[in-house]
């Protein structure tokens, strides 16, 4: 079944192709549940015997809050603005009313008392009791929570709902009750909201679940829950009083194995693709961060709060509804919420120029980083009602700044600084094709010579793995680390790289890999290395790895070509030396440019004849296919460009009659939205290029934060491509760079609509950051806090540096009040010459935003453009010639017309092959002019 007929809960097996939709335990905590079957079904507790209360307050208009009346914990929470959407996982209210199971309203504590060595646990979830009634007037809603709670715990536990200017008030009254004092080093606010898929056909997901965000930012932070399908209004909880979002801790799903109960401060639902988890809001996190976290670097300092006897500390959070995503911000600034606004994010390259603008309504007074030494700052003065500030990164790594105003509050901003672009990438190529260049011949898998999986940690390649693809060289964590040493030649090549690419290709990809003959041939096998015991030497296989589940493919396994997603990642390698042959001199020696092409080709039709089933979904890297096409057409190859649209279009129709066509291999997915988009926009079905877009909004959010900001949503990729093998939400994983290429694609042809760049370029910029200082790329970064470091392995990184190259720009717009902007660059205006420099890695891309126009070039690179609006020029300085490319090949789009009637072209002597201006290039710096037409 696919589509709104797919149901979304289900444990996939890569070995035999299905999705056991049967099956409601997914992965697991790490694996485990899989392997162990479904824990026992805990029957429904006392929560509902006194049935449901609705709190009645006539100024609270934007939200309707039901309460178990037992609990006072929420039974559902809906927007006026769309009654039948439940934030919350009302809709499972009964299932999970017994105890364990978190709602909104619990509380998590980690206390200690003076004169004690261990913290002690306590949560109002783990054992359900009637909680006592002191405030149920209809608008306000107070209980003492002693009766929830284990009683050796020190402290009294007021909880009151009511509604304060308007707004949904939650807060917490904490007590010590004892003659000594209290540490409080853990406290965490429950965060439940319905993103539990399990049991969901596809349609009713994206109809009744939500996804939520974290802004970890201290007193500015903030959480946002939007709808799966990205409309309607989103949900936004912001502190009330002083209660600082000082850090994120998973509520995981750790039972009992007798009874299914979960552990104490764990949620028995199960976690899996179709459900990521629960989190706490944590106010204090100095317990945990001395214990489970220890020695590891959090998005903040850890804190506690210390309570004297008889003496009471409040917390508390307030839910305000935006209208849209795109009215997050201005809704947070309406409710007197600071905002940040970077640029070109919250990633800093060191030889590239931030900006910081800041909106509050009280002033900044101090403005520091941490580490000190990371950044300069430097205060700019006022934009309308922004605060503009430059920054410049002075050490590679991580840091944030830390915003103090001057009502006290205090804002956290995480930052990253990498490496220029450019250098950034040269280290990546120069890791892939030297420490990860395996060239053994005596190899019985054949796979050398090759750009083989690496293991960082150990400082060693991964030449075996119980999941044997990644040491196999296909799905994509084995394949990732050729596939970004292939695509990283097709923006920045490297002639001895080039070289070792080729003999990849002509040694491994085609023949062994690939099948070149038969019945399968342009067939990708889904693994190269294979467990067979008894076709090995004695002890071959490394006894350390567990060869016992379905991950340790046989021979026949391995051989198979069925697996549609493998295609992508061959075409892609190929289309890259297609480029590179046809677009430089003497760089491609084995094959002329029309053996790649023709390659790239029939991989694409074998995709659909050899691996019939996956094709219809999405595929992650399918843009891939659309630039192919484009090729063709370029090439006046009318027949096979006649034939690949055909496919695609069989295709796209399938994806047209589904009201949601985001269908996987997993229940639920996030990367076959990237082709998906393409191959309906370029066909005209817009409502469902449409509807893609917001899906893709729903998952992508915009946040002061380098992890998230333009992170598309993965949760169980460490299983199948990382090292350290959990269920967890992976930070810049290949989603970021593949839903990056629809984001900026829709932005160009909507140049107006800000909001797109920033979450598209964050989303370019966040592969940059699995860079480590020598080059190793990592699969992405583990955002649990006990870890929050990047894998080890090299794992699926490939598909996430091809959407950054096959994406990465340098953006020029202009906001009415914040002036020029350009991300990907440095921009200066001298009286109405705008002009900007190109540092982005790549250098072949420009968009000039006022002007819709889209440059890009097929070789060569840009260094500068000057925008003269008087003269109604664009000046382009191409950089000299380089190894192998003497010429520059340009092509101009019009992507949008903002500017009316206005359009820039070249002069009419420019040569044209292939539909590019091709453009002589020399020993310096070459000038082309466009001029308004």
């Amino acid at each position: 079944m696919i589509g709104a007929e797919k149901i979304v809960t289900g444990l996939y097996c890569r070995a035999c192709h299905l999705v056991r939709s049967s099956v409601v335990v997914l992965l697991g905590t790490a694996a485990a549940y899989a392997q162990q079957g479904r824990p026992p079904q805990l029957p429904p507790g006392p929560m509902l015997d006194d049935g449901t209360v609705v709190l009645q307050a006539p100024e609270l208009k934007d939200l309707n809050l039901t309460l178990v009346r037992s609990s006072q914990t929420v039974a559902s929470l809906k927007a006026t603005a769309a009654h039948d959407m439940d934030y919350t996982p009302g809709d499972r209210l009964k299932e999970r009313s017994a105890d364990s199971f978190y709602h909104l309203g619990d509380l998590d504590l980690r206390l200690r008392s003076e004169g004690e060595k261990d913290w002690k646990d306590f949560s109002t979830a783990h054992e359900r009791h009637p909680v006592r009634v002191l405030s149920a007037d209809g608008g306000k809603f107070s209980a003492d929570l002693a009766p929830t709670l284990p009683a050796d715990i020190p402290l009294t536990v007021t909880r009151t709902w009511s509604v304060k200017n308007g707004e949904l008030s939650l807060s917490f009254l904490l007590t010590n009750r004892t003659g000594k004092a209290v540490h409080v080093g853990g406290l965490g606010i429950p965060l439940v909201f319905n993103n539990i898929m399990n049991g969901k056909k596809l349609d009713q997901a994206y109809a009744e679940c939500s996804f939520y965000d974290p802004y970890i930012g201290e007193d500015a932070g903030y959480v946002q829950v939007v709808h799966l399908n990205g409309l309607g209004p989103v949900l936004l909880i912001v502190p009330e009083g002083h209660t600082p979002f000082e850090a994120y801790k998973p509520i995981l799903d750790r039972r009992e194995r007798a009874t299914g109960k979960g552990l104490l401060l764990n949620d028995p639902t199960p976690r899996g693709t179709t459900f990521e988890g629960s989190y706490d809001w944590m106010v204090h996190s100095l317990g945990f961060a001395e214990t489970d976290w220890k020695g590891v670097e959090e998005w903040n300092p850890a804190t506690e709060a210390t309570l004297q006897p008889g003496k009471s500390l409040s917390y508390g959070l307030r839910f305000i509804v935006a209208p849209s995503v795109r009215q997050i911000e201005s809704t947070l600034s309406a409710h007197h919420r600071p905002v940040a606004f970077g640029v070109p994010g919250f990633i800093l390259p060191t030889d590239m120029q931030g900006h910081l603008f800041l909106r509050y309504s009280a002033a900044v007074r101090t403005i520091v980083s941490e580490p000190a030494n990371a950044v300069a700052i430097k205060h700019e003065g006022h934009r309308g009602d922004w605060d503009a500030y430059t920054l410049h990164a002075e050490r590679w790594g991580r840091f944030r700044l830390l915003v103090t105003y001057t009502d006290g509050t205090v804002q956290s901003i995480g930052y990253r600084n990498i490496k220029p672009e450019v250098q950034a990438v040269a280290d990546m190529g120069r890791f892939l094709y030297h420490e990860q260049w395996f060239d053994n011949p005596s190899d019985p898998f054949h796979r050398t010579p090759s750009v083989i999986s690496y293991d960082n940690d150990a400082g060693k390649q991964v030449l075996q793995d119980s999941r044997v693809w990644i040491a196999g060289l296909s799905d994509e964590a084995g394949a990732g680390s050729w596939l970004a040493g292939a695509i990283k030649q097709f923006g920045e090549p490297d002639r001895e790289e080039v070289a070792k690419l080729e003999a990849f290709v002509d040694g491994v990809l085609w023949g062994n890999l690939q099948e070149s003959s038969g019945e399968h041939k342009y067939g990708v096998h889904k693994s190269l290395f294979f467990y067979q015991p008894d076709a090995m030497p004695p002890n071959f296989y490394d006894s350390n790895l567990n060869w016992k589940s379905w991950t340790s493919w046989n021979t026949k396994g391995a051989n198979d070509v069925g697996r549609s997603y493998n295609y992508p990642h061959v075409v892609a390698a190929y289309w890259s030396l297609y480029r590179l042959a046809r677009n430089s001199q003497g760089l491609v020696t084995k094959h002329p440019w029309q053996w790649y092409l023709d390659q790239a080709y029939e991989t694409t039709l074998a995709m659909r004849s050899q691996a019939p089933y996956y094709t219809r979904f999405g595929q992650m890297e399918g843009t891939i296919f659309l630039l192919l096409l484009e090729d063709l057409k370029n090439e006046g190859r009318a027949d096979q460009a006649s034939k690949l649209e055909a496919l695609m279009r069989t295709r796209a129709d399938l994806w047209k009659s589904e009201p949601y066509p985001f269908g996987s291999e997993m229940p639920w997915d996030s990367t076959g939205q990237e082709e998906v988009y393409n191959w309906t926009r370029y066909f005209g079905y817009n409502d469902k290029a449409d509807v893609t877009l917001n899906a893709i909004l729903a998952y992508d959010p915009v946040i002061p934060s380098w992890g998230y900001n333009g992170s598309a949503r993965r949760y169980w990729d460490f299983i199948y491509g990382g090292k350290l093998q959990r269920l967890e939400r992976q930070l810049h994983h290949y989603g970021s760079g593949l839903n990056a290429i629809p984001l900026l694609a829709e932005y160009r042809a909507h140049p107006g609509d800000l909001y797109l760049l920033r979450a598209g370029y964050g989303g370019v910029m966040g592969p940059l950051t699995n860079i480590d200082e020598r080059g190793f790329a990592s699969a992405a970064f583990h955002s649990f806090p006990d870890r929050m470091v990047f894998d080890g392995y090299t794992g699926d990184y490939g598909p996430n540096f091809l959407g950054h190259a096959l994406n990465t720009a340098t953006y020029l717009t202009r906001d009415d009040q914040l002036g020029w902007l350009c991300f990907g660059g440095d921009v200066s205006e001298d009286h109405g010459l705008i002009s900007f420099t190109t540092l982005d890695s790549f250098r072949n891309r420009v968009f000039v935003a006022p002007l819709g126009l889209w440059l890009t070039l097929d070789a060569g690179h840009f260094s500068r453009v000057d925008y003269d609006s008087q003269r109604r020029t664009i000046s382009l300085h191409l950089a000299p010639q380089s190894d192998g490319v003497s010429a520059a090949r340009l092509r101009i789009e019009q992507t949008a017309n903002p500017t009316g009637a206005l359009h820039y072209g070249a002069p009419t002597d420019w040569k044209v092959d292939a539909g590019a201006y091709v453009l002589p290039l020399s020993g310096t710096e070459t000038v082309a002019v466009l001029r308004a037409k």
